[in-house]
């Protein structure tokens, strides 16, 4: 059975509130869970101990028996210390989309044209 460290949303609408639970991979989000191993409340503030609250000792237990945190458990547990910080790297995250590119690369072509005449008159 993979097993997973992730969030299931509770809360009303507009009014999110997370617990921390360990759930068989193929359960749906909200769904049938095994053990519940904290909370995490993002409307509070980032600097309240209160926003994230876990059990640090259980959380390590199922990591031994081979449970994979999601990618928002990790970062969680390298903040509170319970995890080596991983490198991550996505160098496209960076770059502008195709359209944006396209314009990029018209207004660049709208600089030289512009530029051009300017030189030609000058050169005279």
């Amino acid at each position: 059975m993979a097993m997973k460290i992730r969030l299931a949303r509770g809360g009303s609408k507009k009014r999110p509130f997370y617990r921390i639970v360990a759930a068989d991979s193929r359960m749906p989000r909200d769904g049938r869970f095994i053990e519940k191993l904290g909370t995490y409340n993002p409307l509070l503030p980032k600097d309240s101990e209160d926003r994230v609250k876990m059990d640090l000792e259980r959380i390590q237990h199922w990591l031994d028996k081979g449970a994979q945190p999601t990618d928002r458990i990790a970062r969680m547990l390298e903040a509170a210390g319970a995890r080596t910080k991983t490198e991550r790297s996505n160098p496209n995250k960076g770059t502008p989309g195709k359209k944006a590119q396209e314009r990029a690369e018209a207004k660049a072509e709208k600089a030289a044209a512009a530029e051009a005449p300017a030189e030609d008159a000058s050169a005279e």
